[in-house]
């Protein structure tokens, strides 16, 4: 049976698959500066990966909240420093975020239970 992290995986790759097929060359720019924006630099990895859940909480993207809390994980962010970072994230955007923290913690379960 499924889990929540292997459904969004599947999605996600079967998407965009589908969206890179079309060629589009805007599309296909925004992606290749979206993974350029994560590669390591002054800043590493973990930390850009941290910065993007703050945001993705923040503007309340529940999918990229999903794709961070994975990339955060696989680049060793711990569960204390994930709920630092989601701490921050509501308090910058404000009560209407808790929704989100609910489901990225239930996701960060899920990544936690591959582990096992």
């Amino acid at each position: 049976m499924p889990n929540k992290v292997t459904e969004f995986n599947t999605y996600r790759s079967k998407m965009n698959e589908k969206l890179l097929a079309d060629n589009n060359k805007i599309i296909k720019r925004i992606f290749n500066l979206d993974t350029n924006a994560y590669a390591p630099g002054a800043l590493d990895v973990k930390t850009k990966e941290l910065l993007g859940l703050v945001a993705s909480a923040v503007l309340r993207c529940d999918d990229c909240v999903k794709y961070h809390l994975e990339h955060s994980k696989e680049n060793g962010a711990t569960k204390e420093e994930v709920m630092e970072t989601l701490g921050i994230a509501t308090l910058v955007g404000g009560t209407i975020v808790v929704p989100h923290l609910r489901r990225a913690y239930e996701y960060w379960e899920e990544l936690e239970k591959l582990e096992d």
